[in-house]
């Protein structure tokens, strides 16, 4: 196993994602992105469903414990060169975060809870 920092997490379903074509998909086009960037030191992991079901394909970078939803091409493209590479989370895509718990966009309150607007 190569040596890493992040280890990212990607949920295939089956519960949110028909058949789980896209979040295979994901998971193999981060795998190509990672390859792509051996400076990065990330390690995938497929996990099959995290029970979540919020806005898949749902993706989780830790150690920093964020996790995405939406995760579409651009998406994905977005949190490799900002998140994995340069450090900074992509706000907007975030739905929860370790020790924090769930959060909501500041542009977007329908439905949180006060507490978790960002």
């Amino acid at each position: 196993m190569r040596t890493h920092v992040r280890h990212v997490l990607v949920c295939t379903g089956p519960r949110c994602d028909v058949d789980g074509v896209p979040a295979h998909a994901m998971f193999r086009r981060l795998g190509e992105m990672i390859d792509a960037r051996p400076d990065i030191k990330v390690k995938r992991t497929r996990a099959q469903c995290f029970m979540v079901c919020k806005e898949a394909p749902i993706m989780v970078v830790y150690p920093e414990g964020v996790w995405y939803h939406r995760v579409d091409e651009k998406a994905l493209e977005r949190i490799v060169t900002e998140h994995l590479e340069g450090g900074r989370e992509v706000s907007e895509l975030v739905f929860h975060r370790l020790l924090e718990g769930d959060v909501c966009p500041a542009e977007n309150t329908e439905g949180c809870d006060q507490d978790d607007l960002v």
